[in-house]
């Protein structure tokens, strides 16, 4: 697979008529990993990318193989430290906050939590458990739209009309 370094803007997946640029902010990561999946289920992970390039906290790289349809899911590296408020943890998929389209439903699992359920230590705990087959997957979506023979109506413009507030009083 080529991979290329992309850009940090547009944030999410962004389709370019060439391949897609993948764009997440994360300003304490580490690592930025990219996951494809695919499959009737989407379940069957077909490819795990690094995230090559970060620019002022947007971890970007561009996969010219990759078309519409793609589904994807982001695994985010950094330090585990509950009480400072970082709770990286690599083994979870992630959804792309800014993804367009979603497929699939979250299947309810504990797994899906990134601390260990009944662990004596509660929520500083760290599970070590992949959450992939139980999260629904992002979808690259393509933006254009393809107008093909549609033409102007050639209807007058119009001017909205305001109407004049008054109190009386």
């Amino acid at each position: 697979m080529k991979i290329w370094p992309g850009t940090p803007y547009r944030l999410g997946a962004t389709w370019g008529g060439q391949g897609v640029n993948f764009a997440l902010f994360s300003k304490n990561a580490t690592k930025v990993e990219l996951c494809l999946f695919e499959g009737p289920d989407g379940n069957r992970e077909t490819a795990r990318v690094v995230a090559p390039e970060q620019t002022g906290g947007v971890w970007h790289i561009f996969l010219p193989d990759v078309r519409p349809g793609q589904l994807y899911g982001c695994r985010v590296y950094g330090p585990y430290r509950p009480t400072q408020g970082h709770r990286f943890n690599p083994t979870k998929l992630l959804l792309d906050p800014y993804a367009k389209a979603i497929s699939g439903e979250l299947r309810w699992s504990d797994a899906l939590f990134g601390y260990t359920i009944g662990h004596p230590e509660a929520d500083l705990s760290c599970d070590g458990r992949d959450s992939a087959a139980s999260m629904p997957k992002c979808i690259v979506m393509d933006d254009g739209f393809d107008w093909q023979d549609d033409t102007h109506l050639g209807l007058p413009g119009t001017r909205p009309s305001f109407t004049r507030c008054t109190s009386k009083g």
